[in-house]
């Protein structure tokens, strides 16, 4: 089977995913991340997916500067939390974010539940110096920009997060 934008896919044999050999991940600087498609096969609009796909292997590190203030935030709410720890990294600013970042190898490829807005979208999940447990979630919406930032949750917008249309177009929201 092939997915257009990514070539040949396996399926994942727990899971019925279709699954990408790793692949460079432009807006990552290239990094290796192979692709999980989740709903392919069922969705009446295939279309919609690669669509997204080839949006997001288009995209340069660019795209992840609206991010930076909402990661900062969340790096912010995390040391609040922390309080007088030590061991937590200190970063100055926005700016300084990325250097304490990195993708990891799996990016997920599907469509919002019947709950949210149908749209689909591709999620990555981060390590990041600030938070080792949760770490931090990335999602693009269409593949095109970043819509929600925060601890992976593997829900895709802050409106099915958070059960909230208040929180429609809020990249990051405070947990808990």
């Amino acid at each position: 089977m092939e997915i257009p934008g990514l070539g040949p896919v396996t399926v994942d044999a727990d899971f019925g995913d279709y699954v990408s050999p790793s692949l460079p991940v432009p807006v990552f600087g290239d990094a290796l991340c192979r692709f999980v498609v989740v709903g392919y096969d069922d969705d009446d609009a295939k279309a919609d997916f690669e669509t997204a796909i080839s949006a997001f292997l288009g995209l340069d590190e660019s795209a992840l500067r609206s991010a930076s203030v909402p990661i900062f935030q969340y790096y912010l709410d995390v040391k609040t939390e922390a309080g007088d720890d030590e061991d937590l990294v200190s970063i100055a600013g926005p700016d300084d974010i990325w250097s304490s970042i990195r993708p990891g190898g799996e990016v997920t490829v599907q469509r919002e539940d019947a709950y949210g807005d149908r749209q689909v979208y591709v999620s990555v999940e981060c390590e990041c110096a600030w938070e080792p447990e949760h770490g931090l979630q990335i999602v693009f919406r269409r593949g095109c920009s970043v819509t929600k930032v925060g601890p992976f949750d593997s829900r895709l917008t802050n409106v099915s997060a958070f059960g909230r249309a208040d929180l429609a177009d809020v990249v990051y929201h405070r947990f808990g």
